[in-house]
C-alpha cells in the first residue's frame, strides 16, 4: 500500500500560482520552486513531471478558482453595461490591495509567456476567449436595455474590453498609481456611452 502525501496538492497549486505572478515564470527557479512549494525537488517531480507542466497546473487552478470569481459578474446571464463599469473600477481597485505589483497571472503569462510556448498559450487563449464571451454577453444585454447602440459592433466592443483589461492587468504589475488605475478604468467604459 503506497505512502500518503505529506502534501495537498491545490496548497501546493496556490503557494506555486503566487510565487509564478509574484516572479514570472522565467524568474523562478526550481529551488525557489522547492523552498516555496515545501516539498523535495524529487516529489515536486514525481507529482508535476517538470517545471513547465507544474506552471500549466498552476495556469489550471488559477482559472479555475481566480479567473472564475473575478469573471463571474460578466459572465452572468444578467451582466449589463453597469456590470463593465463595475468590473474596471473593480480591476482598478486592486491598485490599492496586495495586488499592485502582481496583476493577474494570465495577463502575465500573455506578456511573458504566450509567444515561447504552446503551453502557456493555450492557456492564454483560453483566458482571452473567455473573457471575450464573457464581454459579448454583458454587451448583448447592454444593448437589449438600449445603453449599446443598434449600429454598434458587439465584437470590436468586446475585443476593446479584453484588450484593456490585459492593459490594465499590465498596469498593475508594473506598480501603477491607483489614480493611473482608474484613469484607465474609465477610459476603457467611456466606449459604452460612445456607443
Amino acid at each position: 500500500m503506497p505512502s500518503p502525501k505529506g502534501y495537498n496538492r491545490e496548497e501546493v497549486l496556490d503557494r506555486a500560482i503566487e510565487l509564478f505572478r509574484r516572479q514570472g515564470y522565467s524568474a523562478t527557479s526550481t529551488a525557489e520552486l522547492v523552498d516555496e512549494l515545501g516539498m523535495n525537488r524529487k516529489s515536486m517531480y514525481a507529482e508535476f513531471g517538470s517545471k513547465q507542466e507544474l506552471f500549466e497546473a498552476a495556469l489550471d487552478r488559477y482559472s479555475e478558482i481566480n479567473l472564475s470569481r473575478v469573471l463571474a459578474p460578466i459572465e452572468a446571464p444578467e451582466a449589463n453595461a453597469q456590470t463593465i463599469r463595475d468590473a474596471f473600477l473593480g480591476y482598478a481597485s486592486a491598485s490599492e490591495s496586495k495586488f499592485r505589483g502582481l496583476g493577474c497571472l494570465m495577463a502575465n503569462t500573455a506578456v511573458e509567456r504566450a509567444a515561447l510556448d504552446p503551453g502557456s498559450a493555450k492557456y492564454v487563449d483560453a483566458y482571452l476567449n473567455r473573457l471575450t464571451k464573457g464581454f459579448r454577453n454583458a454587451l448583448e444585454n447592454a444593448r437589449r436595455d438600449g445603453d449599446v447602440t443598434e449600429d454598434a459592433s458587439l465584437d470590436d466592443l468586446a475585443a476593446h474590453f479584453v484588450n484593456a483589461v490585459v492593459g490594465i492587468s499590465a498596469l498593475l504589475r508594473a506598480r501603477a498609481t491607483p489614480e493611473q488605475m482608474y484613469a484607465a478604468g474609465r477610459g476603457a467604459t467611456c466606449m459604452l456611452r460612445a456607443h
